[in-house]
């Protein structure tokens, strides 16, 4: 393959993907096959493809309409039918997807046969009720994952704590088999759940790679923007032979990028760090006011909570397939709560090693799991570290609270003043 083709391949080849998946979605609705609602934080991925259920990510067909610039219509159908503007702005999306019997810009989205939650956000467990009063039969599990009791307090194989906790998991998970042989009509064959978990082996092993290559300078590639991409990826083909191909060939691609003096910007000033949900309403946009002060987001605590705990290259032992799944979710899902409610500590552990310049908070008006604590969160790593930081407000979801001109007011001042550190 020339040098040339190689640069930009992990972006194309993730649309590729994404428009393949949602082709898969479309074909599912038409067919009747089963279908899984499940979430990016704890989705039991690797379970369900051993039945050969389809995914259906609601968060992600939701941040899809905001990207694609008709959130709003979807919004506001949910709001005219009785839900509250000041709920998750994903929620109602969703129930307008719901409401247009599965009509979405990037394909239709079949109706569920199986909704599987997760304790990781609050939402998450309203969000099935509702499903449960739109379709009334549909099975709603919710998974109850133990979180991590303190900041840098988790526990890990060998401790009896984590042996109870996996425990308790493993029971669960072994009540879905049961209700997933139901859904689909297929006994669980366990050696299929195992060629799961080594796909998921392989594409977390790369995925790690991929996060840990952007601590070059200049950065290969941008933690908000392209990282978006590979959140889908990560997300819709989980425990599959063509995910773990995506981050093994986006792994070379940065590699080379590396190699050659490559960066996500011509000219990198300032290396940042993104503490939040992107503004999917003008995607494009947000990110080009950093841009133009050469700010590059080089990582991203929406890389670690989003990503169904990929970023962790857990290896699952496949000689003990279940329990090692059952460690892994509660590894993955803890993680993943980790992420945003310990959020200063995650900011803090990455400040060194991504040689960060500054750090970007992003609270949304949808979201309050992730953005509950924020101040407080960028308050503690101030005094701790001393490290520059913004504070700027607006939504995943909803224009009507993005306002382009303040944010690129705060943005600038927040530029203005690292230059000014920079000059002494």
């Amino acid at each position: 393959m020339s040098d040339d083709s190689l640069i930009g391949r992990g972006v194309a080849d993730g649309g590729r993907l994404f428009r393949d998946w949602f082709a898969a979605l479309e074909r599912a609705a038409a067919e009747g096959r089963p279908s899984a609602y499940v979430f990016v934080m704890g989705s039991l991925a690797e379970l369900l493809r051993a039945f050969d259920i389809n995914l259906v990510f609601p968060e992600i067909n939701s941040l899809q309409t905001a990207v694609r610039r008709v959130a709003h219509e979807y919004l506001n159908e949910a709001e005219d039918y009785g839900y509250s503007p000041d709920i998750c702005g994903y929620v109602k999306a969703d129930v307008a997807v719901q409401l247009r019997k599965g009509a979405h810009p990037m394909g239709r989205i079949p109706p569920p046969s199986l909704a599987v939650l997760t304790n990781a956000c609050n939402t998450y467990i309203k969000w099935g009720e509702i499903w449960e009063r739109m379709y009334g039969d549909v099975p709603v599990f919710t998974l109850d994952v133990p979180g991590t009791r303190t900041a840098g307090g988790e526990t890990w194989p060998g401790d009896p704590d984590f042996a109870r906790d996996r425990d308790y998991v493993l029971r669960q998970i072994e009540e879905l088999i049961g209700i997933c042989e139901r859904v689909s009509g297929r006994r669980f064959d366990i050696d299929r759940l195992r060629e799961a978990l080594g796909h998921a082996n392989a594409m977390g092993a790369s995925f790690k790679q991929v996060l840990d290559l952007n601590r070059s300078r200049p950065a290969p590639f941008n933690a908000v923007t392209d990282g978006t991409i590979y959140l889908g990826v990560a997300n819709g083909f989980r425990g599959t032979p063509e995910g773990a191909a995506y981050f093994r060939d986006l792994v070379e691609e940065l590699q080379h990028k590396i190699d050659h003096g490559l960066g996500t910007l011509r000219d990198e000033k300032y290396r940042l760090v993104f503490v939040g949900v992107p503004c999917y309403p003008i995607f494009r946009r947000f990110n080009e006011m950093f841009v133009e002060w050469g700010g590059a987001f080089v990582s991203s605590t929406y890389l670690w909570f989003a990503s169904g705990g990929a970023n962790l290259a857990w290896t699952y032992d496949l000689a003990r397939p279940l329990e090692s799944l059952a460690e892994g979710v509660l590894v993955s899902v803890r993680h993943a709560m980790d992420a945003m409610f310990f959020q200063d500590r995650m900011v803090a552990g990455m400040l060194a090693p991504y040689a960060i310049d500054g750090v970007v908070y992003h609270p949304i008006k949808s979201c309050r799991t992730v953005s509950t604590g924020l101040a407080d969160g960028r308050r503690a790593l101030t005094d701790e570290t001393n490290i520059p930081s913004l504070f700027i407000e607006s939504d995943m979801m909803d224009r009507r609270v993005v306002s382009e001109a303040q944010l690129k007011n705060r943005i600038d001042a927040f530029f203005e003043g690292l230059a000014t550190k920079r000059a002494r």
